[in-house]
């Protein structure tokens, strides 16, 4: 009989390809990890794994036996959902990947929502990088993701994930209040005027700044970035202090006084803010508890 955590460990060795990996991620030592699969290897009495050069891949009897095991896992979570779901009251944990302005903006009130309606529930909450956290939501590290979706740039879809659509909020250019000191700030009618302009962008690699370039380019020029991180709110800080432009979703504004001036884009681009979950475990009572209250706040919300 072939053992359910050893099954799991092939799974997550396919999912994250390395043996530290795996490790780190279910908190064993890589020497317990390597271990449970050479036990694992004798109770299948075949090959399950290769060494390539300095990595681990999987034979076919191996890849064969990760397809069974997805299976298997999807079934113990619609298994526990179908528990759940004749229990009299909500219970469980609940983990939540969300990237910061809505970790900011719609957690905070969803989970008071939660606490009063679902006392016995449970809700943990990490800020993610959103494409970062897609993937993990997949390979089981989370059960729930706030994501995002920039125009034209299409989050990557991971098989076996739900998406619900949560929010859209429109993307509009920061400039410094008037009088803020750089006079060329106040004279910002429209996106090409800030060709000259110092900006603030999030780090290479992030879909809102590729976003962001391209935004740019179009307008024709290319952006003299000198400021970079991936922290909103720092944006508003520098946009707000005179320092810089940049270009803004909606949601880094709510619930904040900035002071910072918004100018309206072209063809008004919005973001598209979605939730996303393992459709084996979209049924269980718990995960749909915490995206309904998602969605009744998101619903509320006033975009500046």
């Amino acid at each position: 009989m072939l053992e359910m955590k050893r099954l799991r460990l092939l799974w997550e060795l396919s999912a994250r390809g390395t043996i530290a990996a795996v490790a780190g991620a279910l908190n064993y030592s890589p020497s317990a990890v390597s271990q449970q699969l050479g036990l694992l290897e004798r109770e299948a009495g075949v090959p399950l794994l290769r060494r390539t050069g300095r990595t681990l891949e999987l034979t076919p009897a191996g890849a064969a036996l990760v397809a069974e095991t997805e299976e298997l896992l999807a079934g113990l979570e619609r298994a526990e959902a179908a528990l759940h779901r004749v229990r009299a009251e909500v219970t469980g944990t609940v983990r939540v990947a969300v990237f910061q302005t809505a970790m900011l903006a719609i957690m905070p009130p969803a989970l008071r929502r939660l606490r009063a309606d679902y006392p016995a529930l449970r809700v943990e909450v990490v800020q993610y990088e959103p494409g970062a956290a897609l993937r993990e939501t997949w390979a089981r590290g989370f059960d729930l993701v706030v994501a995002e979706q920039y125009p034209g740039h299409s989050a990557v879809h991971f098989p076996g994930l739900d998406r619900q659509p949560l929010a859209r909020d429109s993307i509009t250019l920061g400039i410094p209040p008037l009088g803020s000191g750089d006079p060329r700030f106040d004279r910002v009618r429209q996106l090409s005027d800030a060709a000259e302009l110092p900006w603030v962008m999030e780090p290479i690699g992030a879909a809102t700044r590729h976003w962001a370039e391209q935004a740019c380019r179009t307008a024709g020029f290319e952006p003299d970035i000198r400021f970079e991180t991936a922290d909103l709110q720092a944006h508003l800080r520098v946009v707000e202090s005179g320092n810089a432009v940049a270009l803004l979703p909606g949601l880094v504004h709510v619930g904040a006084s900035a002071r910072l001036r918004l100018l309206a884009l072209p063809g008004d681009p919005q973001r598209t803010i979605f939730t996303a979950a393992r459709v084996s475990r979209r049924s269980h009572p718990a995960l749909a508890a915490v995206r309904e209250a998602l969605a009744a706040e998101a619903a509320e919300l006033r975009f500046a």
